[in-house]
């Protein structure tokens, strides 16, 4: 998943701070993400990521679409 974030971010051209400002996570909780240290992520931290990088959460998650 945080391949995923990160790419979607790059692909947007935001940096994580950012992403921090649009999902209203932190930076490091972005990092933490991105990096793979935060395994268990609340449904609306997805939630707000998804809406911040204009994309869903399953794919997030999942790499797929529905």
């Amino acid at each position: 998943m945080g391949e995923r974030i990160k790419q979607r971010r790059m692909e947007l051209g935001i940096s994580q701070g950012e992403l921090s400002k649009r999902s209203g996570l932190s930076r490091v909780q972005i990092s933490n993400l991105e990096r793979g240290e935060c395994k268990n992520a609340h449904s609306k931290t997805l939630m707000a990521l998804a809406v911040a990088l204009e994309t869903t959460v399953n794919w997030l998650f999942f790499g797929t679409s529905v």
